[in-house]
């Protein structure tokens, strides 16, 4: 998503390169130390394969201490400034992870993403329900739907209409409740008295809100991910709008599908694939960027152009929360704290080093906060 206000014909401008970091070292894998331990068992006398397994565990024992001591959750950092004492009444809390710059992000263990002080059966719910951005689809979340049923929690990932493995042509979406139709047949079937935490990326987030607005006591807590958090009357088309002229790389990726003819209204936008990694995957590992280039598809356009209803009674009754992605090219930071300023949620995290596509540059944090927004109980 972006800029839809641009021309549609691409302006001649050079792209500057991005620029990445270079991968840090690897650690020292622990388990060849351990496999030269095994394969030594035949030729050494138990006293001596005693003593190296003992040295061994004791060097990984100080390893593990000195890069978890002050962190469990493997040098992922939250910092969370809460509201009450601020000198400034309007200041959202705000809390800030991030994780050493790397290309690769290590499964983490279950313990670590779930506190023990804090017991599953004892949240609102542990069922998250992903709603994917324009162009992308359920299989963008295949990462957090992994990393989140290992730590216990349920996962669903909904594709929207026209979108992923749904056969539905693009072009043919005429307006957002045809778009948003999967999800909220998902929601009206939910058992009674379920309550699920809906998670929108990018132009899911207008999704997620059309739904809150049609279903808010399904919704235990609504979480928006580099996405478009409107207001009232807004249209997506309104909320990018404001950086027309400013959003070069967008515009270059843009092109318009005109299905009724030239004379109507554009049916769908398409992004330009050579693009796609600094567009939305500029931090990412490049396996994913590969998925995401035979897997996304078209957008629809009407979607983009309907107006919100939102009310203080339904949508407003849902407690919202903000991730920022502050190294996003489709959705810049600016822009993000716009909308947060305009529709204040409840609490803004910042996911630092996270491109648009946090589920694929920064999954293991990512899930981390997603927990860490499960546990935060109802103000009393």
């Amino acid at each position: 998503m972006g800029n839809f206000c641009a021309c549609l014909a691409p302006k001649s401008i050079k792209k500057k390169p991005t620029k990445r970091l270079l991968n840090p070292p690897l650690p020292t894998n622990s388990s060849k130390r351990w496999t030269r331990v095994r394969s030594s068992r035949k030729e050494k006398p138990d006293a001596a394969l005693t003593q190296e397994q003992v040295l061994a565990a004791a060097i990984l024992f100080q390893q593990h201490q000195q890069h978890n001591a002050r962190d469990p959750f493997d040098r992922t950092t939250s910092l969370r400034y809460p509201k009450s004492g601020s000198k400034n009444s309007n200041t959202l809390p705000r809390s800030s992870s991030s994780r050493a710059r790397s290309l690769t992000d290590p499964l983490l263990q279950p313990h670590q993403l779930v506190s023990e002080n804090v017991k599953l059966e004892d949240i609102e719910t542990n069922h998250f329900v992903l709603v994917h951005g324009g162009g992308f689809g359920a299989w963008c979340w295949y990462k957090t739907i992994a990393l989140l049923e290992e730590a216990g929690y349920k996962a669903t990932a909904i594709d929207l209409t026209g979108s992923g493995v749904h056969s539905f042509d693009p072009n043919r979406i005429t307006s957002l409740l045809q778009y948003v139709q999967p999800l909220t047949d998902f929601l009206e079937k939910l058992a009674e008295g379920e309550k699920v935490i809906l998670v929108g990326h990018d132009f899911g987030g207008a999704c997620i809100a059309y739904a809150m607005e049609l279903f808010p006591f399904r919704i235990a807590k609504a979480i928006f991910i580099a996405a478009a958090m409107l207001t009232n009357g807004q249209n997506t088309l309104d909320m990018f709008s404001q950086q027309a002229g400013a959003d070069d790389l967008m515009q270059q990726a843009q092109t318009f599908s005109y299905t009724n003819g030239n004379s109507h209204p554009p049916t769908a936008i398409n992004l330009e694939k050579s693009l796609l990694r600094d567009l939305f995957f500029n931090q990412s590992p490049a396996k994913d960027v590969a998925l995401a280039s035979v897997s996304m598809r078209p957008i629809p356009f009407a979607p983009i152009l309907e107006k919100l209803c939102l009310s203080d009674l339904k949508y407003g009754s849902v407690r919202r929360f903000y991730i920022e992605t502050p190294e996003d090219n489709a959705i810049p930071i600016t822009l993000q704290d716009s909308m947060i300023n305009k529709s204040p949620p409840q609490q803004v995290f910042r996911l630092k080093g996270a491109d648009h596509s946090p589920f694929f540059s920064k999954p293991q944090a990512l899930n981390k906060l997603l927990i860490e927004i499960s546990k935060i109980k109802t103000p009393s």
